[in-house]
């Protein structure tokens, strides 16, 4: 499969575990699509004779589409996924296969006739967005058992849609980019000061554009931040920490970081690194799959 690109792994919680249960390859657009599409995406597991793996992710403001294969079953599932407001929850059980596209945050709005909001905290199937032509995309990537020709199929359904560039999707991707960069950006008014607009401004820019607005990317990017840190070693100052994405308290960090991730920054680390040593560390707290 060409144009691979390097597998990150921000976001996937419990990701040494997780990548024992199942392996995730990224490949780039191609450069009529790289305005809209930040990678494309296939998600394998073969799980046969071993436990099912829910695996918790904490979601970037993005709007992905995704054809499931269950091949044990011959079950299958195409969806578009709107921005995810919580952590968001899969089982994987038995073989399967996802192919999937993540765009750029404001990338999907030019395949909308409205405002990625619109999508937020849902899981639509298909052809609501892409109708009749939606599902025979599906039917042809279901009936695919090679990974590269289902991408390219994918992408050149894309493809033929010609999305339109967009300044304002552009605009709203260049900004999600610096809050990612920024961890210490904690507020919405000193970002708006930043970008030279108000806050009402940005809040629609990215209603319209992104689908959740703009506190919430702060909060989420702040939160993908921590974890990755606490993933790291266990060695993490947690004050110092908090105090530099923007905490007036170790106390507030660690509650959001306990409701965001499921356990608190410390057991994090710790179990993170017990899952580097080799063993097995308690697993995330039950939520029901979604």
């Amino acid at each position: 499969m060409g144009r691979s690109l390097p597998g990150g792994t921000r976001g996937i919680l419990h990701a040494r575990t997780g990548l024992e249960r199942f392996q995730v390859r990224r490949v780039a657009p191609a450069p009529a699509l790289s305005a809209f599409v930040e990678s494309f995406w296939v998600l394998r597991w073969d799980l046969r004779g071993r436990p099912p793996h829910r695996q918790r992710v904490l979601t970037r403001p993005s709007v992905h589409v995704t054809f499931t294969s269950y091949l044990t079953s011959g079950a299958t599932r195409a969806r578009i996924v709107g921005v995810v407001r919580d952590d968001f929850v899969e089982e994987i059980a038995d073989e399967g296969r996802v192919i999937g596209a993540a765009f750029r945050p404001g990338g999907f709005r030019p395949f909308l006739d409205g405002p990625v909001s619109a999508l937020t905290g849902r899981f639509a199937a298909v052809d609501e967005v892409f109708g009749e032509p939606g599902l025979a995309l599906a039917a042809e990537i279901f009936g695919t058992s090679g990974d590269a020709e289902a991408v390219a199929r994918l992408e050149a359904f894309l493809t033929g849609l010609r999305p339109e560039p967009d300044p304002s999707a552009e605009r709203a991707a260049a900004i999600v980019g610096r809050i990612a960069g920024r961890p210490g950006v904690v507020r919405v008014a000193e970002l708006a000061r930043d970008e030279g607009v108000s806050p009402r401004s940005l809040q629609r820019l990215f209603h319209e554009y992104v689908g959740i607005g703009p506190k919430w990317v702060i909060r989420r990017f702040r939160m993908m931040e921590a974890a990755e840190r606490a993933a790291a070693g266990t060695q993490v100052d947690w004050a110092g920490l908090a105090a530099e994405l923007g905490y007036a308290d170790q106390a507030h960090f660690i509650r959001d970081f306990t409701a965001a991730v499921g356990t608190s920054p410390a057991r994090y680390a710790r179990e993170e690194g017990l899952a580097g040593s080799g063993h097995d560390g308690p697993p995330p707290g039950p939520r029901p799959p979604r």
